[in-house]
């Protein structure tokens, strides 16, 4: 008789069988004789929470896990090791708990069975470990391990090259603005949210050109964006790993056409608008601009596409420039009247369509702002550990814009008071018809200048008393006591939540 190719299997499973027993391995654990508990499956017919299962595949594309071993190597011997307190973290996070306080709103019993435990770990437990990790001060080091993986194309990570050039990547950077609420005396930033300055910590966030996160810094507080550009560009080339260029977009608040001079000679390739007023480009060098996108579909615009002379700051006087090359197009403005805008870039190979749809994509980072701060507790700060900032730290003198402000009054009195006067002069040189002839004498021309001389030393007094105010000191002297943020845990945790939006947006 041959034996059956095929046979039912008529093993009855349990519907929710009762969790693995683990009492052993937590007492070795207990005693320091445990490095991490192994995860132990049960066969079940119905297990909650076990779609999160489908999402171990695309987490692995992330090289969370492989990173983390990179960077921390292990944790120290206990019952819930760095994979597991790394794949819980993630999971918790997809479940919209990203917080160590959410594991109180999860069965803990449930997310142990996909986890291969009795049960997940709970919120002293994570905080300590998470502290751990933390105290070791690599948390930039493993958010530059995840970047290399997702921008590296040899290892399966989801990068999109640009078309012609030899890009390597797309890339978007932009500062985010994470606003303090509690006591400590925190240094204020002006948030473009909240459309007021607020105690805050700065983050320079880079995406991809779909918008997923890349990589985070902490910003110094104050820091414009054109400085924090410049400081980032080394890590960006180390975490790209050879001299391809790399198209880097950013909106107004990176302008500086000498930053624009220094990303092009160290092999980036700029991409933002044109700041300030300009002259209109002549309506006959519009033409139709087009490009298709990674779905398939095409989208067209009317353009221009000009060369611009960016004069250099800091050479002003010399009538240095910089060239770029300027995308122009003609939008709606108020009143049914039109306006042109302008992109500028140092790229010669794209269309003039692909640099219009990429400043545009530019918001898709934007939507991942929105995105986390709703799902991930993007503002949240995981931690309320602070520091002392550094006392010697320079920072703007805020004596000098309020004096700057008093020279501005004083210089715009001045210019009504000076037409005033020319007027007072033009007509007593300038007697009515038949008035006969008028003799000026000193004291009728002090009487008319009276007024402008003491608005000149109005002036001069303010200019000088600007030019006397130093326009920097150290932090101590203005914020005696200010402190920072802990920024070691919020980086943690920003990079385990990057990966999990990765994980959410990309599928395997």
């Amino acid at each position: 008789m041959q034996p059956a190719l095929w046979q039912e299997d008529t093993t009855e499973l349990p519907v929710l069988p009762a969790p693995v027993a683990r009492r052993t391995e937590r007492s070795a654990a207990r005693a320091g004789q445990l490095v991490s508990a192994a995860p132990v499956f049960a066969p079940a017919g119905k297990v909650p929470l076990a779609g999160l299962f489908l999402a171990l595949p695309a987490l692995e594309r992330t090289g969370l896990l492989e990173c983390a071993k990179e960077v921390f190597g292990a944790l120290p011997d206990g019952f819930y090791g760095l994979e597991t307190m790394l794949l819980d973290a993630v999971l918790r996070a997809l479940l919209g708990e990203s917080r160590a306080e959410g594991a109180t709103r999860i069965n803990a019993t449930d997310l142990g069975r996909v986890l291969g435990l009795d049960r997940a770990p709970e919120v002293k437990t994570i905080r300590r470990k998470t502290d751990i990790m933390a105290d070791t001060g690599k948390a930039a080091e493993f958010l530059t391990a995840l970047a290399k993986r997702h921008l590296n194309p040899t290892n399966g990570a989801r990068t999109e090259d640009a078309d012609g050039g030899g890009l390597l990547a797309v890339l978007y950077v932009d500062g985010h603005v994470r606003a303090y609420q509690g006591s400590k005396k925190i240094g204020k930033v002006h948030s473009t949210r909240l459309k007021f300055p607020t105690p805050a910590t700065e983050e320079t966030w880079v995406s991809d050109s779909h918008g997923a996160p890349v990589f985070v810094v902490m910003a110094e507080p104050g820091t414009a964006l054109t400085k924090e550009l410049r400081t980032l560009l080394p890590t960006l080339r180390n975490i790209i790993g050879d001299e391809r260029r790399v198209l880097v977009g950013f909106d107004r608040g990176g302008w500086s056409p000498a930053l624009f001079q220094h990303m092009e000679a160290s092999g980036f390739d700029v991409l933002t608008w044109r700041k300030g007023k300009t002259g209109d480009i002549p309506e006959t060098l519009f033409v139709q601009a087009a490009h298709t996108d990674e779905h398939g579909e095409t989208r067209a615009w009317i353009a221009a596409d000009t060369i611009v002379d960016l004069p250099l700051a800091a050479t002003a006087t010399t009538g240095e420039v910089f060239r770029m090359r300027q995308i122009s197009r003609i939008v709606p403005a108020r009143g049914g009247a039109t306006r042109q805008i302008h992109i500028l870039t140092t790229n010669d190979d794209m269309s003039a369509g692909e640099v219009i749809y990429r400043m545009g994509s530019r918001w898709r980072q934007e939507n991942y702002f929105r995105y986390a701060r709703m799902h991930f507790d993007l503002d949240s700060h995981d931690t309320y550990g602070s520091t002392d900032d550094d006392p010697a730290r320079s920072v703007p003198n805020p004596a000098k814009k309020e004096a700057y402000k008093q020279v501005l009054t004083a210089r715009a009195h001045h210019h009504h008071v000076a037409a005033e006067t020319d007027a007072a002069m033009l007509a007593m040189k300038t007697p009515a018809q038949g008035a006969g002839d008028i003799i000026i004498t000193n004291a009728m021309h002090n009487a008319i200048n009276a007024p402008l001389f003491t608005a000149e030393a109005t002036l001069d007094a303010a200019e000088a008393a600007h030019r006397a105010i130093p326009a920097r000191l150290p932090l101590g002297e203005l914020a005696p006591g200010q402190q920072i943020l802990d920024t070691q845990v919020k980086l943690l945790t920003h990079g385990i939540r990057m990966a999990a939006y990765n994980t959410g947006a990309y599928p395997v």
